[in-house]
């Protein structure tokens, strides 16, 4: 996602695509098991999420199946999407290495 922050939802579906192609509830199954049911993506804010993530070619159509008279979409990471995925998880890193020293430092400074 360029330049800007990555928002939380597209970190969990980008992190969702990772290992397969998923269709829309697939993904927000899986969102829901890697925030450990602590993020609960509703349906539009998905498909919004996902138009963004497309938009900027971080993930792509892999196929459509028809399954009981309607159609699934599955979504695919792509390799930039990869890219974009790996640089957010190491920011996000990062922030947590200086958040833990500067809580670490503040104990250790006897502050409470």
């Amino acid at each position: 996602m360029s330049p800007r922050t990555m928002t939380e939802p597209a970190f969990l579906v980008l992190t969702a695509l990772v290992d397969e192609p998923r269709h829309g509830y697939g993904i927000v199954r899986e969102v829901e098991k890697l925030s450990g049911g602590r993020v609960d993506l509703k349906i539009g804010t998905l498909y919004g999420v996902l138009d963004r993530l497309a938009a900027d070619e971080m993930v792509a159509l892999d196929r459509e199946e028809a399954q009981q008279g309607r159609l699934r979409r599955y979504y695919r990471l792509t390799e930039s999407g990869a890219l974009a995925l790996e640089a957010e998880a190491v920011r996000l890193a990062a922030n947590v290495r200086s958040a833990r020293e500067r809580l670490r430092a503040r104990h250790a400074g006897g502050m409470a």
